[in-house]
């Protein structure tokens, strides 16, 4: 999820959607950087009861490195086109990378890596639902 910035409204969005999410299991833990919204926004899921009462966050750098090396694919398309003209474009720009990551990983349910026609409307649905 990309956002302006990296303060506490924004890591309960983030909460909010990782718990949201159709293909997830409730977690045991969740791994994040050292910024110091997390653990004010963890809490504040916690008591809206978003955030199981028994999950733990991990502030390790080296633990969220794991998760950051999937997104090296991002960042390495991204720095190609690093000339965005707004907020939107990049976020439209990033959405498209990720889905197209997502597929060729098979990470999407229930679509298969041949199913072109499939694809085409999983990543259809992403932009009609954001546009």
């Amino acid at each position: 999820m990309l956002s302006a910035k990296r303060d506490v409204s924004a890591a309960k969005r983030f909460f909010k959607m990782v718990m949201r999410a159709e293909h997830r299991r409730l977690p045991f833990s969740i791994s994040v950087d050292k910024n110091a919204a997390y653990p004010v926004a963890f809490n504040a899921s916690q008591e809206e009861r978003i955030v199981p009462e028994d999950c733990l966050l991990r502030r390790v750098k080296y633990l969220n490195n794991v998760i950051e090396q999937d997104h090296r694919f991002n960042k390495k398309k991204v720095r190609a086109s690093q000339c965005f003209k707004s907020f939107h474009t990049a976020e439209r720009t990033l959405e498209s990378i990720e889905s197209i990551n997502m597929i060729r990983k098979g990470q999407v349910k229930r679509l298969s890596r041949s199913d072109t026609r499939g694809q085409a409307k999983f990543v259809l649905s992403l932009f009609q639902v954001a546009a």
